[in-house]
């Protein structure tokens, strides 16, 4: 009988493989209080990326990392794996809108981990060959950020889990959705209890 890993085994080998990633690469720091690189607002029409350098002055360097080059950050050591506060997930390039905290769930890898996007359009997806497997990237619509990975190990109602990098995204609490020009989605919170899952 050929021994098949089930899907959290699988879930905590990339885990491992990606912790492992991060830690062989010495340019990763400690992340600085996340900012998009065009302002505190969100992405208007159209967006004009900013040059690299620029992007280099407006970023940390591990923010850089995993958004222009494909990196991964530690698991559990991150911004927003723990982060139960009710608010949206934006792209710190161009702030597009990601996710919410409303689709947010703890997966146990140690990533922030979503449903579903709060905003489909803003998210696209490739395939990606690195690290011996086969996976789906995420990026941003808009910034072409790389986000993180999509897999099919999610709860219902989806059945996804994007497990996302915190280096590639900026928290905006509800309480700050108006003041920062996202007020649009505060409708989403007062319909609910806005309790992250």
């Amino acid at each position: 009988m050929t021994y098949r890993p089930g899907r959290a085994c699988r879930a905590l080998m990339l885990a491992l493989l990606a912790t492992f990633a991060a830690a062989c690469d010495s340019r990763v720091s400690a992340q600085a209080p996340a900012r998009g690189a065009t302002g505190d607002h969100k992405v208007t029409t159209p967006f004009h990326k900013p040059s690299d350098a620029e992007l280099q002055k407006e970023l940390t360097p591990l923010q850089y990392r995993v958004t222009q080059h494909e990196g991964t950050e530690p698991a559990f050591r991150n911004e927003y794996w723990d982060n139960h506060e009710a608010g949206i997930y934006v792209d710190v390039v161009s702030g597009e809108p990601l996710f919410s905290s409303l689709d947010k769930y703890d997966s146990g890898t140690g990533w922030p981990s979503f449903t579903r996007p709060l905003v489909p359009e803003n998210v696209k997806t490739k395939t990606d060959n690195s690290l011996f497997m086969s996976r789906t990237e995420v990026r941003s619509a808009h910034a072409d950020s790389h986000l993180g990975h999509l897999f099919d190990d999610g709860p219902k109602p989806t059945g996804m889990r994007y497990c996302m990098n915190s280096a590639s995204m900026r928290f905006i609490p509800v309480k700050e959705l108006a003041a920062q020009g996202y007020g649009e989605y505060l409708k989403l919170f007062q319909k609910s209890d806005a309790t992250p899952k």
